[in-house]
């Protein structure tokens, strides 16, 4: 048995676990997209500390200030995200809630272009905060509420052809 610390950066991928993780990212977002289509996002809260994430985010982060542009958090520069200095500066602004948010760093997939759905080409990983950071600006600027508003025209398409 090894007395020594756990070094992420060396451990195994295991093929069942990385099969687990997809499984759990794909339902997340599925979860998250029902979720989309039945409350309109503009009213939606996706977690106790909304508040506090969206001010933060936008402080630490104010090229994504809403003051800024509305439309900031619309896509998500990957690039940018996860070069050296974004990882380091998302890294500090994630630490923060370790023990405000559960599963706070666990991993889960997004969409690039809020624009648009779940697909292969609009998706991306990032941490679960950092899901919550985009969603919640991205719920309060209203750009997710198209989601609902498709899915009630659908709805009422289902509804009228159903009557006749």
């Amino acid at each position: 048995m090894s007395t020594g610390t756990f070094d992420a950066n060396k451990a195994q991928n295991l093929p069942e676990i990385e099969k687990q993780m997809a499984v759990r990212c794909v339902e997340h977002a599925q979860t998250y997209w029902n979720l989309l289509e039945k409350i309109k996002p503009s009213t939606l809260r996706l977690t106790k500390l909304d508040d506090e994430i969206y001010d933060d985010f936008q402080e630490t982060f104010p090229e994504f200030s809403e003051s800024t542009d509305l439309k900031s958090v619309l896509k998500i520069d990957e690039d940018a995200m996860k070069s050296p200095a974004g990882k380091e500066k998302w890294r500090k602004f994630i630490n923060k809630y370790e023990n405000k948010v559960a599963d706070f760093n666990f991993g889960t997939l997004i969409r690039t272009d809020s624009s648009d759905e779940y697909t292969q080409f609009n998706t991306t990983f990032v941490t679960r905060l950092q899901f919550y950071v985009y969603e919640i600006a991205r719920c309060r600027r209203g750009l997710n509420d198209w989601v609902y508003e498709k899915a009630q025209k659908e709805a009422e398409k289902e509804k009228a052809k159903a009557k006749k």
